[in-house]
């Protein structure tokens, strides 16, 4: 293992200074497990485009988006050990890594995508952010992954009683698969880049996502019933491997986090526009929406607070973010 890390390192720097000693650039690689175009891609491009006028073009950043540098559980230890500079994940293959991440997963945490907004905004978000160093990731900014929802190819889901038996994919996360499992389904992890044909062979009966990724993995031509639970407003994470945090300047971490910060606001415009753009499309296709009744399903997650709000600072943080206006 000590060789791997000290293999993977070094490779790590010599991605970060390619170029260095003739062009004085620094081009960090950013992995995206998402399609080119999507929301989250585009804010990591316009980040790049305003680090290249920032710095006076040292510094750039190149995308790898399509889940062409791994998975996310793969891409996350690849950041870890520097590999990989930056990295766009879901909060959800965290939780088993960074505690405080777990607790924006929570299901039915967050009232609205306003509320999230204001909570991961502010002082509650930055406090989870800061945690991150202490496993080798540098916490940035967050971006927005919508309202997640429940869809299938058998039936609406309407209460948790629906949910009875269903085969519903989740991300590696202890959290969502207690999630799931109270609800009465079948958890069964899956990468994400597997979903269409387990939809499409059986394999699986439905998963849970939000509206543009929903539309973009062509999910919603393999399964029709979207069902508006909006279990989960947990955002997404922008983070750089702290392997390659520290071989910067104070002056160009400092450019990397204003250009981050600066990205959000592209990035939520970009969403709001997608999310409305993708719900139109696939009801035009055919899909069936239909509303919830969400207090059931929150009643029925009790014991996934119990199992995963475990001591004293984590239900400090639930109840600091319940009240937030």
């Amino acid at each position: 293992m000590a060789y791997l890390k000290s293999l993977l390192a070094g490779v790590a720097a010599a991605t970060l200074v390619a170029g260095t000693a003739m062009a004085q650039e620094i081009v960090l690689r950013s992995a995206d497990t998402h399609p080119d175009g999507y929301p989250t891609v585009e804010a990591v491009e316009y980040m790049s485009e305003l680090l290249m006028e920032r710095s006076g073009g040292r510094i750039a950043i190149e995308v790898f988006h399509s889940r062409q540098l791994g998975e996310e559980a793969d891409t996350i230890e690849q950041t870890q050990f520097g590999v990989i500079d930056m990295n766009r994940i879901n909060m959800a293959p965290l939780n088993n890594i960074i505690p405080q991440t777990s607790v924006p997963a929570l299901p039915f945490i967050f009232r609205s995508i306003e509320h999230m907004r204001t909570v991961m905004d502010g002082e509650i978000g930055q406090e989870i952010l800061d945690s991150f160093e202490d496993h080798d990731l540098v916490g940035l900014v967050y971006y927005d992954s919508g309202a997640r929802s429940f869809y299938n190819s058998k039936q609406p889901i309407t209460s948790p009683a629906d949910m009875d038996g269903l085969k519903i994919r989740v991300q590696q996360s202890d959290l969502f698969i207690a999630m799931i499992n109270a609800l009465g389904a079948n958890a069964t992890p899956m990468p994400f880049g597997e979903v269409y044909s387990g939809l499409q062979t059986g394999v699986i009966d439905g998963a849970e996502n939000n509206w543009p990724s929903y539309h973009s993995t062509n999910h919603y031509q393999v399964a029709t019933y979207y069902s508006l639970s909006q279990h989960s407003m947990s955002p997404e994470v922008l983070v750089m491997s702290k392997q390659s945090w520290d071989k910067l300047s104070a002056e160009d971490q400092e450019l990397i986090r204003q250009a981050a910060r600066d990205s959000v606001g592209r990035m939520r415009e970009l969403w709001d526009a997608r999310s409305a753009e993708s719900r139109a499309h696939v009801e035009a296709a055919g899909s069936e929406i239909n509303e919830v009744d969400k207090q059931p399903f929150i009643d029925a997650m009790a014991p996934v607070y119990e199992q995963f709000v475990t001591d004293e600072s984590l239900r400090e943080l639930v109840s600091r973010i319940q009240a937030v206006e």
